[in-house]
């Protein structure tokens, strides 16, 4: 499973309800085409940055110019590819700004900086292909 946390502009309630709009009638989880698991996390009740680096921390704390409480926590299975997916989630999250952090880099996203296909330590937004083959060496596909 692979993980992407979203931190949008504005207040969780708003995110909730914009989710309950895009997602009806589901809920912890709520889930896109069965291979999107979405929720959101907090450091009060749940393990937001409960295993981070406190460094990435730091960075998504001046990518914001605040310590975020809460999040969108995207988990995506590994069955599919799930690249189209997140990203269309996340540009309906951060439509309104924010960012969004992946399991492959500690980059704070924004949505122009994904949409424009900026290249940050040789990586893409989610971009696991590039991920596995930087850690991979030179080696076949």
């Amino acid at each position: 499973m692979r993980s992407v946390f979203v931190f949008p502009a504005g207040e969780r309630g708003e995110t909730v309800a914009s989710l309950d709009r895009h997602l009806p009638q589901q809920r912890d989880p709520w889930t896109l085409g069965g291979n999107l698991y979405i929720e959101i996390d907090d450091e009060q009740t749940g393990y937001l940055f409960s295993d981070w680096d406190p460094d990435d921390v730091v960075i998504l704390e001046a990518a914001l110019g605040h310590h975020p409480t809460w999040a969108v926590q995207i988990d995506i299975s590994g069955r599919i590819d799930g690249t189209a997916e997140v990203r269309q989630l996340v540009a309906l999250l951060l439509e309104h700004g924010g960012v969004a952090i992946d399991d492959y880099s500690a980059h704070p996203w924004t949505l122009q900086e994904i949409d424009s296909g900026v290249v940050n330590a040789g990586l893409r937004f989610f971009d696991f292909r590039a991920y596995h083959e930087l850690n991979r060496g030179q080696g076949s596909s």
